[in-house]
């Protein structure tokens, strides 16, 4: 089983070496912010997770790199979009590319990218290709779901934590199951242990998801890469605020609604006085609970793939990586 570090560099290699080239491309308007979010770095996690389910059922390596390509360029075409909708300034402790260049300029490299991202896996070759094919596609339209639902909630009090946890499955955990699974059927894994490293998948997603809305309230700004609070500003409906709406004493509960309900506010004063809140009523550990649940849950599904335990080292070597970022 090839390595964590390994299977990083080489993906990065490769994402840099498509990035020069998409960079250079005509109209050069429409490529170069391409080149500049291939270039924002991150860890390459969902792309290495292709090449590691690959690996671990006995596929080639050099089999799976479009596919992990095609994720890559995927997921940071969401986040591209993303930081449109949400405004936000900073990405990797970068200017976001609306920032950089404008908004038009990131809405159409964004839809760039988003087909770009089917060029690559349509050079995926093998027995499972329509079915690569069509786990893809599905991914692709329930992280828009995931998206929406996010952003219709964003006008709703009355979301319920089993509404928020499938709205984080759709727009985060899914692309990581699939990620997982493309690898494996590029492995040409038993259909069970496909579905199970899915499964694997789709809980750590959730338990990914859930510290990041953590690492949005309490995380060292610097370390974490991206402005502290913005969820609180922009009145989210993450588990933490779900949850102290739901452990909140009356007062507190007023105190959290005014908040929200605030047209005008000092953003820092707002995430101060949310975050004071929270610490109130223990959200932090209960959340931190809760993440451990669904980790615990996914490293079930490890433990149940009829591979050698030896093999899936990497694989837990790479849950802890995702589990252990930095506050």
């Amino acid at each position: 089983m090839k390595s964590l570090t390994s299977l990083q560099q080489l993906i990065e290699r490769r994402i840099e070496e498509e990035a020069l080239k998409i960079g250079v491309t005509a109209p050069v308007n429409l490529y170069q912010p391409i080149e500049y979010t291939l270039g924002m770095g991150g860890k390459r996690l969902r792309p290495v997770m292709v090449l590691m389910a690959c690996d671990l059922f006995g596929g080639t390596i050099d089999d799976a790199l479009n596919a992990a390509l095609a994720v890559e360029i995927f997921h940071n075409f969401t986040l591209l979009h993303d930081d449109i909708m949400d405004q936000a300034d900073m990405r990797r402790n970068r200017p976001s590319v609306h920032k950089k260049y404008n908004e038009n300029v990131a809405i159409l490299s964004g839809d760039a990218m988003s087909i770009m991202a089917y060029q690559y896996l349509l050079k995926t070759e093998g027995p499972a290709y329509r079915e690569l094919v069509q786990l893809f596609s599905t991914t692709a339209i329930e992280v828009c779901e995931g998206q929406q639902y996010d952003m219709d909630f964003e006008e709703k009090l009355d979301v319920s934590i089993e509404d928020y946890l499938n709205m984080i499955r759709l727009k985060t955990a899914v692309l990581i199951g699939c990620s997982f699974k493309m690898g494996a059927l590029i492995g040409q894994a038993a259909p069970e242990d496909a579905d199970r490293i899915y499964r694997f998948g789709i809980n750590l997603g959730l338990a990914f998801q859930l510290q990041d809305d953590l690492l949005d309230v309490f995380a060292n700004q610097e370390k974490f890469g991206k402005k502290i609070g913005g969820d609180i500003v922009a009145n989210k409906k993450t588990f933490l605020l779900l949850k102290t709406l739901e452990l909140a004493s009356p007062p507190q509960r007023a105190e959290l609604l005014s908040w929200i309900g605030k047209t005008t506010f000092n953003p820092e004063e707002k995430i101060e006085a949310v975050r004071q809140l929270y610490t109130e009523v223990n959200v932090q550990e209960l959340t931190e609970q809760t993440i451990n649940s669904f980790y615990q849950k996914a490293m079930a599904e490890l433990e149940a793939i009829q591979v050698e335990k030896t093999r899936k080292e990497e694989l837990m070597l790479l849950a802890k990586t995702i589990m252990q970022r930095e506050h």
